[in-house]
């Protein structure tokens, strides 16, 4: 085990909050990974192409776009294996491995293949920090705190993504590529001195490792620490008792964890519906087809900006106007600004004059931005926790994560061709439309779970009929979004 650094005068909160922020760093470089795609696609196809000798063509760059979500579908199902023979500690300082190896290609790359290779192995680092990383934030943070420094990992994502659009917009491709290498490399050189899990090292026996990490994150509370060590010991030994294999076909065993599955994979692929894969890969080809005057990588800041604003907004009004508001409110907004942004494009390929109201896409996909984050984008996830059964919750999520993978790289992959065919007015139009077809499918399946316990969620589900009464112990948000990713084992 790696030396523990002492912080002397410190709470074990803060102790637990520098490990949250260290290990979400690798999430940050994830989000750059995804980031890079739209300042660096103009370049690939421009005259002077800093990789080959001739511009990318448009199936290249979307095989490129697309190549990251492929990574993550063909890593998924490894995930789980690694954090439980490796540890957690030592998966997540993994997800560095493939960020470092995507930008030595990137910055070498002489062709094509180069960075097709690089993009794989971003979106393989995506998959293993998206799913590590939230289990170490779990079994190392007390219950006061989880949900706050669950919440911390989207909005790493998020950050890492704007600091990708103002890195592409201010600095050459290579220079990009350096940066980018600097990310994974401190993470990986402050977060090894972090402690294991105390919850991994029960699970695997070590008792006397897990009291020596317990004694770190609770600042050398010997009491709390062994009252906190005896029941986890207990609920290893339960877990073991009860460690029955789940499979596919218990995704179907009765009617409540049926419409479930329905309902998480609805939701899920939902999110690729509403165009968020295609908006973060191409947002400055977007605005340069729609002819701004703004700068295209501009405007694709001011996107990605705003995005913020809609994490912290969900988390405000999450369990004060509940799920199915949120969703709702997001659905007919997302439909909203794609129509705006397909009548423009439209009324554009008429040649009419749109230099009065040139402001309009960046104000669509700003706005597009902001009601994604706020019900489309974590919505999913909290219903997810709280429609299945703890014993089903791990494999379901799995199998939900992988069909969203899926349609990621389907989005990713013929949103160019999809443009081709359609035109811009054409694209978005359908966009808007299948965020409508969303909202509807949201108020027929969809169930209110806000405040409600699983219990009365499930009972619900299986017997087909609208619970009438709130259960009265609400929980908050941002926990309820940790659990939906964490829930493995």
């Amino acid at each position: 085990m790696s030396a523990i650094p002492e912080i002397p005068g410190d709470s074990g909160k803060w102790r637990q909050f520098i490990a949250t922020i260290l290990m979400n760093l690798a999430v940050l470089g994830c989000g750059v990974s995804m980031g890079w795609n739209s300042p660096m696609i103009p370049h690939l196809q421009s005259d002077d192409t800093p990789v080959g000798s001739s511009p990318m063509t448009d199936d290249q760059v979307s095989w490129l776009t697309s190549a990251m979500p492929l990574g993550a579908l063909i890593v998924l199902p490894f995930c789980s294996g690694m954090a439980e023979h490796f540890g957690r500690k030592i998966t997540t300082c993994f997800v560095a491995a493939p960020l470092v190896v995507c930008w030595v290609l990137t910055i070498f790359a002489t062709n094509f293949t180069y960075l097709l290779f690089a993009r794989f192995l971003a979106g393989s680092a995506c998959a293993l920090g998206f799913f590590v990383v939230p289990i170490y934030v779990t079994e190392i943070s007390e219950a006061s705190v989880r949900g706050l420094f669950g919440s911390l990992l989207l909005f790493s994502f998020r950050i890492g993504i704007v600091v990708g659009y103002v890195l592409g917009a201010v600095l050459s491709y290579r220079m990009f590529a350096f940066c980018g290498l600097v990310i994974p490399a401190i993470f990986l050189g402050s977060f090894v001195f972090m402690p294991e899990t105390p919850i991994y090292l029960v699970r695997k026996g070590k008792i006397a490792e897990a009291k020596r990490s317990l004694m770190w994150y609770r600042k050398e509370n010997k009491p709390i620490v062994e009252d906190e060590l005896r029941g986890l010991q207990s609920l290893n030994k339960e877990s073991l008792d009860d460690s029955d294999s789940v499979g596919f076909r218990d995704l179907f065993r009765d009617p409540g964890t049926t419409r479930a599955f329905i309902i998480c994979v609805g939701l899920v692929t939902g999110q690729e519906l509403s165009g968020i894969s295609p908006m973060l890969s191409y947002t400055a080809s977007v605005f340069t087809g729609a002819n701004i005057s703004m700068s295209a990588n501009h405007a694709a800041i001011v996107v990605g900006g705003v995005q913020l604003l809609g994490c912290w907004l969900s988390s405000v009004l999450m369990d004060r106007l509940g799920r199915r508001k949120l969703l709702f409110i997001s659905c007919v907004s997302m439909a909203v600004c794609h129509g705006a942004f397909g009548i423009f494009s439209l009324v554009k390929s008429y040649d009419y004059d749109v230099s009065s109201v040139s402001w309009i896409p960046v104000m669509a996909l700003s706005t597009y931005g902001i009601m994604y984050s706020l019900g489309m984008g974590p919505v999913p996830f909290v219903v997810m926790s709280e429609v299945f059964a703890a014993d089903i919750m791990s494999f379901a999520s799995s199998v939900v994560f992988a069909m969203g993978w899926a349609c990621s790289f389907l989005g990713t992959k013929f949103f160019p061709q999809i443009i081709s065919t359609l035109g811009f007015h054409g694209c978005f139009l359908l966009l808007a439309f299948m965020c409508l077809y969303i909202l509807v499918f949201t108020y027929f399946l969809v169930p209110e779970t806000k405040g409600r316990s699983v219990e009365s969620i499930l009972k619900e589900l299986n017997d087909g009929k609208k619970r009438k009464k709130k259960d009265p112990f609400p929980e908050a948000a941002v926990e309820m979004i940790t659990k939906s990713i964490n829930r493995t084992d």
